[in-house]
Formats: structure tokens, sequence, C-alpha cells
């Protein structure tokens, strides 16, 4: 029976000769302290952009002025 080593290469190889290549992909770690910090804050800031609606207004304010045209 192969190794794992052994069996990851020649997976590798088969993938190879196939016409694929590895790619690493890195990802934010969604269990760091610092991820949950971020992600709290852009929720706060979100739900703050919602009670504003003045920037909305204009947006729909300044559609409305070109649908006339």
């Amino acid at each position: 029976m192969a190794t794992s080593t052994r069996r990851a290469s020649d997976y590798r190889r088969r993938m190879r000769e196939r016409g694929y290549r590895p790619v690493q992909v890195w990802v934010p770690d969604v269990r760091s302290a610092q991820f949950a910090a971020e992600a709290h804050r852009e929720a706060l800031a979100l739900a703050e952009a919602d009670q504003r609606s003045d920037d909305m207004d204009f947006v729909e304010a300044i559609s409305e002025l070109a649908d006339d045209e």
C-alpha cells in the first residue's frame, strides 16, 4: 500500500498529465478574532447606512431626472 505522500504525488502527476496545474489560494481565517471584529464593524456600518436614507434619496432623485429626459 502506498503512503499518503506517494498517493498525493501520483495524484498530482495524473492531474498535470490531464492539463491541470496546482493553485494555492489564501482565504481569510473566519475563526480568528480579527476576522470576527472586522465582520462586526462592517455589519454595524451597513446597519447604520440603512438608517441614513439621504444618499439613496439623492440617487433616486437623480435617476428620476434622467428618466424624464
